[in-house]
């Protein structure tokens, strides 16, 4: 096959494979099973007992299993004994000891309907429930209720509230002390009069993003190896577990409940609940620590509290990429103060890096438009035998210097920097609420007039019209014409701010073309200059 056009085909390879991955993942979304809401009994404040049927431990060496969570509902209306309020939410704790609600106050998580966010769902498991792996004692422990040391606080920045809750059954007397900060993260101690196995939960994963399509969400653990995996909703095997993992994480796009504990570990196990999804179990001790976090996956925020608890930000296929991305993105956003523009200035040190590779890239493919007629020639003459016509063309390319494989490197390299990005800007919880110019009010969600969308697509037409080609075959040709028009319809159902880095790439790129075209006119005319002086002689 002709190598001339490799470059072009490459690309067009690039954004079909982009839409076909894209309407995938779309379709995989609209046809997974949806989640099934238990049935809730509004006339009682008591919670039905949950099943305790052990199961066999598979990867944890003694570990009893934590009770089975799909086969009793979740009363809404459990009765709030104690609330913390703070500048930033408010945490509501229940009869059962557990956070019953966390409600963001600050106006840019809130709602479509403009209400404060509750980023937790009533009717699912709450994070701080314990299960005792003995069924009578579980029983007991879900028709007890807690005390708790007070009923409300206030949380002054950078304070802390401490919150005794007590729950005195037959044969142990539970209790957990747990002291608040004001930026979301708790210590939790528990303790038991007398010896019993038990279990506790980061709770169902936050429910307060809506969006499915090509978002992750379920269970992250770090295991004692510091490797991170990933169970997403609809994968459970339910009997994952990990042994002395020092941290895991319920989320959803944006948000996380969380329980880590970086020196001794933790031992977890997974349990499979509803439409295979993941639920989070902590194995206790008679005397348990840990750390826990609850709001906004905050960079800045978790990285205050331990450095280690960024690893709870996930970013899918190419969080390898996507890490130091956000890392220089969130740089650049210390020293300008605006997410977009650090968008714009991390969209062009990635085109000054590159520029070397696509320097060369670029002549090559002028070099190529020029050779185009030779290259016909020779494609007229030797289409019958394909080992002469290979042979001339390869003649022809090192008699002119051209390389057909010139251009493909940078546009291989911009894939992975594509989706790394893709990711960042999908996940990246700092672009909530964050402005740019005019009418872009938050770079985390589409553009309202769809006014750059469209400058995109104009910009990658433009980008087409002054880029060299030598594609002559019509298929192709029309497909390319209609791209700009394909990927515009995409992005507009995508966010601003990755729209925003694509649209400031193609005009980076127009330039970086426009430049290269006058760079190598000039080139040309020294070549023509050079060859009639020797001619002349």
């Amino acid at each position: 096959m002709d190598k001339t056009d490799l470059n072009k085909r490459l690309m067009l390879a690039f954004f079909l494979s982009f839409i076909v991955f894209v309407g995938l993942e779309y379709y995989i979304q609209q046809n997974k099973p949806q989640e099934t809401t238990p049935k809730q009994n509004t006339t009682s404040v008591k919670e039905t007992p949950l099943n305790t049927t052990p199961q066999t431990p598979t990867k944890v060496e003694n570990t009893p299993a934590p009770a089975k969570a799909n086969s009793a509902p979740v009363v809404a209306t459990a009765p709030i004994i104690s609330t913390i309020t703070s500048k930033e939410f408010i945490i509501e704790i229940d009869h059962l000891g557990r956070i019953g609600q966390f409600t963001l106050l600050d106006d840019k998580y809130n709602t479509k309907k403009n209400e404060k966010l509750k980023i937790f769902d009533n009717t699912k498991v709450k994070p701080l429930e314990v299960r005792f792996s003995d069924a009578t004692l579980n029983q007991e422990a879900f028709k007890t209720s807690y005390t708790a040391s007070i009923k409300e606080a206030h949380l002054d920045e950078n304070g802390k509230v401490e919150v005794v809750l007590t729950q005195q059954l037959s044969t142990t007397t539970l209790t957990k002390t747990i002291v608040f900060s004001s930026n979301g993260g708790y210590t939790l101690d528990i303790k038991l009069s007398t010896p019993a196995d038990y279990f506790i939960t980061t709770g169902y994963r936050p429910t307060a993003d809506d969006t499915e399509f090509m978002i992750v969400k379920g269970a992250l653990i770090r295991d004692g190896d510091k490797i991170i995996s990933t169970i997403e909703d609809g994968e459970s095997e339910g009997d994952e577990k990990f042994k002395n993992a020092s941290l895991v994480s319920a989320f959803d796009r944006y948000y996380t409940s969380m329980l880590y504990n970086l020196d001794k570990g933790m031992h977890i196990s997974i349990l499979k609940i509803e439409d295979d999804n993941p639920l989070i179990f902590v194995q206790g001790e008679s005397e348990l620590r840990l750390g826990g976090f609850i709001g906004p996956k905050d960079f800045k925020v978790l990285n205050d509290i331990n450095p280690q608890l960024t690893d709870a930000i996930e970013y899918g296929w190419f969080t390898f990429l996507a890490k130091p991305f956000f890392a220089i993105t969130l740089w650049i956003y210390n020293y300008v103060g605006n997410w977009g523009w650090a968008i714009v200035l991390f969209t062009l040190l990635i085109k000054l890096v590159l520029f070397p590779l696509s320097y060369k890239g670029m002549m090559s493919m002028q070099k190529l438009k020029d050779l185009a007629p030779k290259m016909k020639e020779i494609k007229d003459r030797y289409g019958k035998d394909p080992m002469k016509m290979n042979q001339h063309m390869m003649e022809l390319y090192r008699k002119h210097d051209a390389n057909p494989m010139g251009g493909c490197l940078p546009m291989l390299l911009q894939i992975p920097v594509f989706f790394a990005l893709y990711r960042v800007l999908l996940n990246a919880v700092e672009l909530q609420g964050a402005e740019w110019i005019l009418w872009i009010e938050d770079l985390s969600k589409l553009d309202p007039y769809f006014i750059l969308p469209i400058l995109m697509g104009a910009s990658m037409y433009l980008q087409q019209k002054l880029t060299p080609t030598t594609i002559t075959d019509p298929l192709q040709q029309k497909i390319f014409m209609y791209l700009p028009l394909i990927l515009t319809i995409f992005f507009v159902t995508f966010p601003a701010g990755l729209v925003l880095y694509w649209f400031t790439n193609n005009l980076l790129s127009i330039a970086q073309q426009y430049f290269i075209n006058i760079q190598y006119e000039k080139h040309k005319a020294v070549e023509i200059a050079t060859h009639k002086k020797h001619k002349d002689k």
